[in-house]
């Protein structure tokens, strides 16, 4: 069960991290700015990897733990325990911001810019290919651990956000996207935060094999 619990507090602290640097710099009028909202996503999720890397993988993220286990690197068996305390950690989080932050208008959640879901279903396909690809190359088995992985996949998913924020959210999550939309009450758009994210991971695996046969997945 420790691995489990990891991946709750996990997912929880990057969510509370993260949504909540987006819901501080709306309330204060923009002191945080868009970049420090992206850094703090990055760098939330490089101190998770420190942290829980060699409990539980610091997977923080259902896309990842469905990706790993496509490459052969996670039991399916856990497929679902992990997503599921993942999911529940999140769903805490939002609920701490929801009820710290009554005033905020925003709960941190991803919308396609303009409501343009296309242009955004793309981006977050590709967003959270690249961060796979990333983390299947400086992973060992199913955990991201070390400095290595925490530097690289901390910063993917800071430049990410960063670059990419303002028009699709950035999310290269599910669990990040899922509990603040059902805080927000705008579940309009997240069925593609939740379908391009996870085809993006699992694309990676494949792209993956190309350059790390037998490193990156066995038999996949």
């Amino acid at each position: 069960m420790k691995k489990y619990w990891a991946e709750l507090l996990g997912t929880y602290i990057l969510v509370f991290v993260g949504t909540g640097a987006i819901m501080i710099n709306e309330i204060t009028g923009g002191t945080l700015s868009h970049l420090g909202v992206g850094l703090s996503f990055g760098l939330v999720v490089m101190a998770m990897i420190y942290a829980i890397g060699d409990i539980s993988g610091a997977h923080i993220n259902p896309a990842v733990t469905i990706a790993f286990a496509v490459a052969k690197r996670f039991p399916k068996n856990q497929i679902l325990p992990y997503i599921s305390f993942q999911l529940l950690g999140a769903i805490l989080a939002s609920a701490s911001l929801y009820f710290i932050f009554p005033e905020a208008s925003t709960m941190g959640e991803t919308l396609p810019l303009k409501g343009n879901w296309e242009q955004s279903f793309i981006l977050e396909f590709i967003l959270t290919f690249i961060l796979m690809f990333v983390i299947l190359n400086v992973s060992t088995g199913s955990k991201e651990k070390g400095i290595t992985a925490a530097l690289a996949v901390g910063g993917v998913v800071a430049f990410e956000a960063i670059f990419a924020g303002p028009i699709c959210g950035a999310s290269m999550n599910p669990a990040r996207s899922i509990a603040p939309a059902i805080f927000s009450g705008d579940l309009t758009h997240l069925w593609l935060y939740v379908v391009a994210t996870i085809l993006g991971a699992i694309l990676a695996v494949y792209s993956c094999k190309l350059v790390q046969a037998e490193e990156c997945c066995d038999n996949c």
